[in-house]
């Protein structure tokens, strides 16, 4: 482990807030298209905020490296864009009618629309990622976008079913941690211009190694998310809680809790998975059930072993004040309550 401070928030943000506001520019220029529906639900999309957390991996990951190119600003806007997709996506896949607090944007404008839009808003994305002309790029996120829209397919043909751990880390590495890696791995690309950007293979020697703390990161806040979907109310999330079990989605407590679970608790819990709401057996029932076999306090300690395992990842990186905030990220993931 390195011997240098973790950063704090405040150091991190001031660190960055330049470059994410450059990010927030490039992102909204970007999304502008002559047909108006398009910019109007990107703008709403963009309105709406977010943690900006993948960006923000790219930009530390460039200049851990010390990396001094643009790029970042251009590359920082494409995995916020592909991002921001995949949650239109979402949320019309899951006839979600709420996103960190307001309507969905399928609520206002409707399904087809949005799913045009959220296909727009991946073309766009690889356009601008075009423009840096460089193979290896292209290649990681076709790759990327290959492994989100199995992990889609994946998790429809498994609602309402029980699923084990394996299949579970599966479908969160391609629907969450394969974004988180790639941001990082974008981050080294960009800061190894000796390359001419005609191998597609890793060709930066730290591409693998911040690739592999952005999978640990990506993994803990998948794991952090489905407890929060659990645990918390609507109003902090922003959508309605239990999500995930209102939806027929088994996630790493509620698998737990499977597991060890007395006949009567399994057979709860099957219950709410099969019917996809709480009709039968209630929310606090089920959250009795987690509590009393430890599932949640067994997901949150497993999201905080992948978190270390981010922080252990980068300890050969150069000593700077951009390491010293990816320490601080994934502390900021596995205390969150959003």
């Amino acid at each position: 482990m390195s011997s240098i401070s973790i950063a704090s928030a405040a150091e991190v943000f001031d660190l960055l807030k330049d470059d994410l506001a450059a990010i927030e520019r490039e992102f909204t220029g970007q999304s502008a298209s002559p047909v108006a529906v398009v910019t109007e639900i990107a703008n709403y999309l963009i309105a709406g905020g977010g943690k900006r957390i993948r960006p923000l991996l790219l930009i530390l990951a460039a200049k851990a490296l010390e990396s001094k190119s643009d790029a970042r600003i251009r590359l920082g806007a494409v995995v916020e864009m592909l991002h921001t997709a995949t949650l239109v996506h979402d949320d019309i896949i899951d006839e979600a009618s709420t996103r960190r607090g307001r309507p969905s944007s399928n609520t206002t404008w409707g399904n087809a629309k949005c799913v045009l839009a959220g296909d727009w808003l991946y073309m766009q994305a690889f356009q601008t990622a075009l423009e840096e002309r460089n193979f290896r790029i292209l290649d990681l996120l076709i790759s990327l976008t290959q492994e989100m829209v199995e992990g889609e397919l994946l998790q429809m043909e498994k609602l309402g079913h029980l699923i084990n751990e394996e299949e579970y880390f599966d479908l969160i590495y391609r629907k969450t941690a394969c974004l988180f890696q790639v941001s990082m791995k974008l981050g080294a690309v960009i800061a190894n211009p000796s390359s001419n950007g005609h191998d597609k293979e890793e060709n930066s020697p730290f591409e693998q190694t911040l690739g592999e703390y952005g999978r640990n990161l990506g993994l803990a806040f998948q794991i952090v998310d489905d407890v929060l979907d659990l645990t918390a109310t609507d109003d902090v999330l922003g959508k309605p809680a239990a999500s995930d079990l209102r939806e027929g989605k088994a996630t790493l407590a509620v698998i737990h809790a499977l597991e060890r679970g007395t006949g009567a608790d399994r057979e709860a819990i099957r219950t709410v998975l099969a019917d996809r709401s709480f009709a039968r057996v209630a929310h606090q029932d089920i959250l009795e059930i987690l509590q009393r076999h430890g599932s949640l306090a067994y997901a949150m300690d497993t999201a905080c072993a992948y978190a270390e395992a981010a922080r252990q990842s980068i300890a050969e990186l150069p000593e700077n004040e951009y390491k010293r905030a990816l320490l601080w990220v994934p502390t900021f993931v596995t205390t969150r309550d959003r």
